[in-house]
């Protein structure tokens, strides 16, 4: 991982069949090179090395297949369609996108199996560590706001799910079964609230290790854990917490927000770092060994499909493989709202890149509306010279996470659930301000609706807006048209490994 990271010795994938859908003989296996678990985590070195692990699984995008978080997540929605080169090109993204996924879809299965890894080796950490020394309490706290982490994405997506807090013995294998998603989310609460006294905060970390969770990471997550379960109050507090830091302030643009430049800057509270320095090539590429890959090949997947489009003049948006298409439904909001600065940092229509000097030359290609999306876009600005490997392969546009517009974003929401309509209007402005709109004075359901509206144009194509739908009670409304069955697609379905395998419950309608 960048900056410099160095690799983990101790894979250690044999963890837990939950998560891996492993075989015994894998588990009994010896893996030459890598050291037994009763002679690690002795040292500040052997703690920092297995805390890198812990990090590692954010970054695990590809694995013999695609599996991206983001698109798992950001595909159901109204956002975007999942193009590509037609119905059958990665058919688990386009059955995402259409509401017919099941349990053997490849990126389900994926993105459980990698929060799993990575509650795995944040385990090892915060139960082999001594915790005898200033750093290895702070790479324990580290841990723990991980394994929070990867819960928190666990349960937002399944609901119930298996809590695994140590190593399992062989016997449990099958016998760890879902808990109630209010336990996991105690857990969660738990993990955040040890951590946040710990951690220091971001200003506190020299800037080769901004990729770190700090105090404000902690208390952002936290606040949106509450959030979810409606516990309105404890979520504006922490959110407080984070504004009141003066750790954190917006970008001057959503472009400088997800610019190279603005990677780890001062709207950053948690990001995944990805690197264009590998030099990959179509011949050396890891397709097949994932732990290998430090670029973030999925922004070639999202570019524009390359075969069609030409860029505007002066522009440095590369073609890609077509994902991720911008719908029609959120250009009309964007143009609703009157939001054109955002909106053309955000996404752009075919009328603008052909009055900008560019082309796209088949309109009518697959699941294409006639609206690129940008925000996680293909420039050539963060990928390798030519000379030095195939830009197509190193990408290095960091993945985030959790940015402080989002924060203002949630604050507004839990004061405005908690009666302070005031504070509420506060928070939401000072978004819409950086967007070049209006004050919001409205009062009511119209401050939520404005809310909710706010969160649908900034945090567009960044993997809220299915989530945000579901928990409003909203989804039926605005996914119906395109497949989303109520008391189904809340949640996503368990995968049939993990079904078949460790004997768990599935999700109801799967």
């Amino acid at each position: 991982m960048k900056p410099n990271q160095k690799r983990n010795t101790i894979i250690l994938g044999a963890a837990l069949l939950l998560g891996a859908g492993c075989g015994k003989g894998f588990l009994e296996q010896d893996i030459p090179g890598r050291m037994p678990l009763e002679g690690y985590y002795k040292t500040d070195a052997d703690a920092r090395t297995a805390t890198f692990a812990a990090y590692d699984m954010l970054q695990a995008e590809y694995n013999w297949g695609w599996g991206s978080p983001l698109l798992l997540k950001t595909l159901p929605s109204d956002e975007s369609n999942a193009g590509g080169n037609g119905p059958g090109d990665q058919p688990h993204y386009q059955a995402l996108d259409n509401f017919t996924h099941d349990a053997q879809g490849e990126s389900i299965l994926w993105v459980w199996r990698m929060n799993y890894f990575g509650i795995y080796r944040a385990n090892q950490v915060i139960n082999r560590v001594a915790g005898t020394s200033d750093l290895q309490k702070r790479y324990i706290a580290e841990s723990k706001v991980l394994r929070a982490y990867y819960y928190s994405e666990l349960t937002a997506l399944w609901g119930d799910v298996p809590l695994v807090l140590k190593d399992l013995e062989p016997s449990e294998y099958t016998q760890t079964k879902r808990i109630a998603r209010a336990e996991v989310y105690a857990q969660i609460e738990k993990d955040l609230q040890e951590a946040i006294p710990v951690l220091s905060v971001r200003s506190g970390l020299p800037a080769s290790e901004r990729f770190r969770v700090t105090k404000g990471t902690a208390q952002s997550l936290l606040g949106k854990v509450y959030l979810y379960q409606k516990k309105w109050a404890l979520a504006a507090e922490q959110f407080n917490n984070v504004i009141n830091s003066g750790e954190y302030d917006l970008e001057p643009s959503v472009a400088m927000a997800f610019s190279q430049k603005g990677e780890f800057g001062i709207e950053s509270v948690f990001e995944v770092p990805f690197t264009d320095q590998k030099r990959y090539t179509w011949d050396n590429f890891p397709w097949d060994r994932f732990r290998e890959i430090e670029s973030n090949i999925h922004i070639k997947l999202m570019g524009p499909r390359e075969e069609h489009y030409t860029r505007m003049t002066g522009d440095s948006l590369d073609g890609g493989w077509g994902f991720n298409v911008g719908k029609k439904k959120l250009y009309d909001a964007f143009v609703a709202a009157g939001d054109v600065v955002r909106r053309k940092q955000t996404m752009f229509s075919v009328a603008e890149l052909t009055a900008g000097g560019g082309k796209f030359a088949d309109p009518t290609v697959w699941d294409f509306e006639g609206y690129i999306q940008r925000k996680y876009g293909s420039f050539s600005t963060v990928t390798t010279n030519p000379d030095d490997g195939t830009p197509d392969l190193n990408y290095g546009t960091n993945s985030r996470l959790i940015r402080y517009a989002d924060v203002l974003l949630m604050a507004a929401e839990a004061y405005y659930r908690a009666g302070n309509e005031g504070r509420s209007r506060t928070e939401l402005n000072k978004v819409r301000k950086r967007a070049k709109l209006a004050d919001v004075t409205a009062a009511g359901n119209a401050l939520f609706d404005a809310i909710v509206r706010e969160r649908q144009l900034e945090l567009a194509f960044e993997g809220f807006r299915y989530l945000d739908l579901v928990r409003w009670g909203r989804a039926e409304a605005e996914l119906g048209p395109l497949g989303y069955k109520p008391n189904k697609h809340e949640l996503l379905p368990v995968p049939d490994e993990d079904v078949r395998i460790g004997h768990l419950e599935q999700n109801k309608g799967y």
